[in-house]
This record gives structure tokens, C-alpha cells and sequence, in this order.
């Protein structure tokens, strides 16, 4: 039995015990995107990330309820090194976020003596307590029962049992003694972190949401060029010319941040790297257009289901929809990764 044993929902054992490799997973800063990684990798992503400073959980981020996200969210740092995801990817599994009728959610104990959301037996919730003090906002004495008290005694638990260590596997692995476990938080830790890259970004230039400092300094160039005139071949007013094309925009954005991008829209294509299909776009991403070797558009993504691009003649630097009827897309790039 495992220090803090949890009842997992039913079904959850067998979907693991189906599933050998560990999906997709991504962290935000913020979280770089992975593709079908094994465990080991997804260690190495979660562990150290920081997308416990941009995560907004006002926009619902998968079935995680707000009020769990915020708990999740703000018991991380407890842990230095220890991603939110973690956090929520136990609270699913052990009672889906407080949620699951079984015996011992919110009162009780299951048949291995374990309680609340976070499932602690209450000799490990008491040493927790003991050795660390849970902030204010709980109950008071802290309960195991009170999800507050419990999330923040399970950070601390993580980390005294591997996470200060560098040791994910084995801080999850003292939660409860089984591989499976393991396995099955950090596919779940993958799947939130992957629902919260999906959700930065709002398309608003007057509110920017970026995933770090240079594609918030390219998307704050590109919105303060609202209005220029589309010019073929433009480098916009620092180069000389009233207004940009598609790749000027897109090449002065990203020099006003520091990084040298090729000038035209195929060979930034080229450039890469490419956004994998099918991952969840990051405000700063580049968008492109035509066929793999006939590339004819490129534009800067805002999140939200937005670009901010030079379109064609007669029409000026603007926000869109970064997907329309008709289309061509053809993929996307993440200078800043």
C-alpha cells in the first residue's frame, strides 16, 4: 500500500493496462509540445515547467472545475518544480476532482482507509501537516477532507517523496505503489497540459496573452501595426516602405523580439520548426499557407482562433480568423521554441 492510496475510478486500470506508451503531452513555457513521447519523456517535460505562472483557469481547461483548477494552481508552488498538471492529473484519478460517489470522497474512508479528494490515509495526511504548514483558506485544523487542505498536503507530500529530488516517477509512485499509477498520472498530467496550451491566447491586441517574452514582444510589433497599408515586397516603416507584406510583418515582428527570421513566406516555412499536426497553435505562432514548396501567405497567430496578418492589396494590417472556408493551410511554425 502505497503512502497515500487512492480508489481510482473505475475502468481507469484497464484503459492503462491497455496502453503501453504514454500520448501526446504539453506543458506550457511555458509548455513545449510533445508527440506521442514514452514516460520518460514526459518526465523530463512536466518537471520544471512553468506553466504554473500562465494558466488561466477563468476558461475552463478540460473537466477540471474552476474552483479545483485554482487550488491546483496555486498549491504548485508549495513545490518548486512540481507542474499544476501533476496536481490535477491526481485529483482525476483519485476522485475526479472530488467528484466521484465512491465511498470516502467526502466523507469516509474508501476500503483502504483512505479520504477526501486527494484519497490520503490519515496517518500520511497528519504527517504532512505535521512536518509542513498548510497555507490559510482551508479548514481549520486542516482536514483531508477539505480539497484546499488536501491539495496543498499533496504538493508537500510530492515533494518530500521525490520532486525536490528531480524525481517525478517516484514522487507519484509514493502516492500509490504502482507503475500503472504512474503511468496513468502523467498520461492524464499530459492530456491538461496539452488542454492548457490550447487555451492561451484571446486574439485581442489590447489584452495579450503570450507564452513567453518573444512572442510577446512579436505580437505587441506586429498590433501596433494595425492599419498599414498592404505593399508588395514591404518592410514597413523602419525599412523604409508605408506598409508590409505577409512576411515583412511577420519577419519585423520577429526582429523587434530579437530573432532573425528569413524574409520571405516559403523560406520561413522552411525555417521551421514545424508545429506537429493537430497540436493546439500558441500565440506566436506563424501560419502558413499554399502547398509544402508553394507557400503564398504567412501570418502571425494570436490565439483564440486568430491572426494578425498583411492580407493582399487594398487591404490593410489586420486581425482574422486564421482558418476561413476555403482555405489552403498548410501548417504552422514556432520560431520561439
Amino acid at each position: 500500500m502505497g503512502l497515500a492510496r487512492g480508489q481510482p475510478i473505475e475502468g481507469a486500470v484497464r484503459a492503462v493496462l491497455a496502453k503501453v506508451a504514454i500520448g501526446t503531452a504539453a506543458v506550457l513555457l511555458l509548455i513545449p509540445i510533445l508527440l506521442g513521447m514514452g514516460v520518460s519523456s514526459v518526465v523530463e517535460v512536466l518537471f520544471g515547467s512553468s506553466s504554473n505562472s500562465t494558466t488561466d483557469c477563468a476558461t475552463p481547461i478540460a473537466d477540471i472545475p474552476p474552483e479545483y483548477c485554482l487550488l491546483y494552481l496555486t498549491a504548485a508552488p508549495d513545490c518548486p518544480g512540481l507542474d499544476w498538471t501533476v496536481l490535477a492529473a491526481i485529483g482525476k484519478v483519485e476522485t475526479d476532482h472530488g467528484r466521484s460517489p465512491l465511498p470516502g470522497v467526502s466523507e469516509g474512508e474508501n476500503s483502504a482507509g483512505a479520504g477526501g479528494p486527494m484519497q490520503f490515509l490519515a496517518p500520511t495526511f497528519n504527517g504532512v501537516i505535521a512536518a509542513h504548514r498548510i497555507p490559510p483558506g482551508g479548514a481549520s485544523p486542516p482536514s483531508r477532507y477539505n480539497p484546499h487542505d488536501a491539495i496543498h498536503a499533496a504538493a508537500f507530500m510530492l515533494c518530500d517523496n521525490g520532486v525536490s529530488q528531480g524525481d517525478l516517477q517516484t514522487a507519484i509512485f509514493s502516492y500509490n505503489h504502482a507503475d500503472w499509477y504512474v503511468d496513468m498520472v502523467l498520461e492524464q498530467a499530459g492530456k491538461y497540459a496539452e488542454a492548457a496550451a490550447s487555451s492561451v491566447g484571446n486574439g485581442d491586441c489590447n489584452a495579450i496573452q503570450a507564452p513567453n517574452a518573444v512572442t510577446l514582444a512579436a505580437i505587441n510589433y506586429a498590433c501596433g501595426q494595425r492599419g498599414l497599408p498592404y505593399v508588395w515586397g514591404g518592410n514597413g516603416p523602419a525599412g523604409g516602405d508605408p506598409g508590409f507584406d505577409c512576411s515583412g510583418l511577420t519577419k519585423a515582428a520577429y526582429n523587434a523580439a530579437g530573432m532573425n527570421l528569413p524574409r520571405t513566406a516559403q523560406t520561413q516555412f522552411d525555417a521551421g520548426p514545424r508545429v506537429p499536426a493537430g497540436q493546439p497553435l500558441l500565440p506566436g505562432d506563424l501560419v502558413f499557407y499554399g502547398a509544402p514548396g508553394n507557400i503564398h501567405h504567412v501570418s502571425l497567430y494570436l490565439g483564440g482562433g486568430f491572426m494578425i496578418n498583411a492580407p493582399t492589396f487594398g487591404q490593410p494590417v489586420q486581425i482574422a480568423n486564421y482558418r476561413y472556408n476555403g482555405d489552403d493551410y498548410a501548417g504552422a511554425t514556432r520560431p520561439a521554441s
